[in-house]
Order: C-alpha cells, then structure tokens, then sequence
C-alpha cells in the first residue's frame, strides 16, 4: 500500500502543471471566415482572449504554432492582432479540416519535444475537436483553451468540448493558462509582463490590478 502519511508530503509541483518548458502553444484558424460564422459567444471577446493567450505564450518564450485552413481561398489570412503577437511565425496553411492530418503542422509539433498542447481555435466542433483527439491518441496530453475558441452554435460549442473531455483532454481558460505558467509572483522576470497582458485583456481583473497598484503600489499581486 501507498504511504500517505502527511509527514511525507513536500512542497512540489505536480508533473500535470503546465510550465514554460513542458508545454507548446498551437492556435488553430483563427481567420475571418471562421469568425464569420461563430456564433457560441461574442467573437471580440474570443478575439481578445485569444491574444492574451499568444502573449502569454511569447511572454514565457514557450513554442508556438500557428494553423490556418485554405488562407487564399476560402478562410482568409491569420486573426492580425496573432500574426502581431508572433511577426516572424509563419501559419502553416494546409487543406484539410483536421489539422493532425497535415504532416507540416504535426512536425512542428513534434520539433518542439514537448507532449503538452496548449490549443485553441475556430470552430470547436471542427477544427478543434479532431486535431484533439487525433493528438490524444498518439500519446500527448491536450489543454483545450475554451474561451479563445469558438463554434457556430452554444450547443456546437458545449458538446464539442464535452466530447474532448470525455477522450482525455483538459478544459481551460486562458487566464487560467497565464497564471499557471507564472505560478509564483516572485518570479520577476515575467511578473510585469503578466501584469501588463492582465490589464490589457483580463477584464475587470485588469481593473483590479490597476485598482491594487493605485493604492498599493508596484508590487500587486493578482
């Protein structure tokens, strides 16, 4: 039997934490006519949530691959504001739906040597849900960034990531994936850069930290 006793407990992260050098950021479709015709929740906020994401990515200097889907004949270039985040990451522009079936995009994924994806994308009952359980079967563990994705229906949406839960995969939010990475407020070399992307896309937590700093000083913590 296990020792579960408390005397043996110590402070240690759990090996299921995302961290800057275990995972990899992969942003899927995020184009125009994907946007177009999501309908799960308001497309500015996806817009928003999904570049705090790729900003926390850049901030913590973690991989990241960006994916489109018939760029130049259908779906139209990369969401700008991502293509702003990451000025030297080219899309890997590809033709089919499920973006695990695309071997340019999943040597990519491979180059980076990390087994945690950090995904997100348009639409979540398409172009989302297959390359997730594509990746889940061949060993990697997936983080579904819920709230910078999006699909045609709230129904659409909901089940998708139902499904994905159902096949392994983890639901998140992208605050949630900002601060997991940072982890601990000591950490300075990144605090006011995640101070800076919180006030810019975090909402009424942003406001908050204004607030704090107003008050406190320059040391807030979240």
């Amino acid at each position: 039997m296990p020792d579960f006793s408390l005397d043996r407990v110590t402070a240690a992260p759990s090996p299921d934490l995302l961290t800057p050098d275990n995972a990899v950021f992969l942003f899927v479709d995020h184009q125009p006519q994907m946007f177009f015709g999501t309908g799960s929740g308001d497309r500015s906020a996806i817009i928003n949530n999904t570049t705090g994401l790729a900003k926390a990515a850049r901030l913590f200097d973690v991989p990241s691959v960006i994916t489109t889907v018939a760029a130049e004949s259908f779906s139209g270039p990369a969401l700008p504001q991502l293509v702003e985040v990451f000025p030297d990451l080219k899309p890997i522009d590809r033709t089919t739906m499920n973006a695990w079936e695309d071997q340019n995009l999943v040597d990519a994924v491979r180059a980076t040597g990390r087994k945690k994806i950090i995904i997100s994308g348009l639409w979540t009952e398409v172009c989302l849900v297959l390359p997730v359980l594509s990746a889940l079967s061949q060993g990697y563990e997936v983080y579904v960034v819920a709230d910078a994705s999006g699909g045609v229906t709230p129904a659409a949406h909901e089940h998708a990531l139902e499904r994905m839960s159902r096949a392994g995969a983890v639901t998140v939010t992208w605050v949630q994936v900002l601060l997991e990475l940072q982890r601990d407020w000591a950490r300075g070399e990144t605090y006011n850069g995640v101070m800076d992307i919180v006030k810019e896309h975090a909402g009424a937590y942003g406001l908050g930290v204004v607030y704090a700093k107003h008050f406190i000083g320059a040391n807030a913590a979240g």
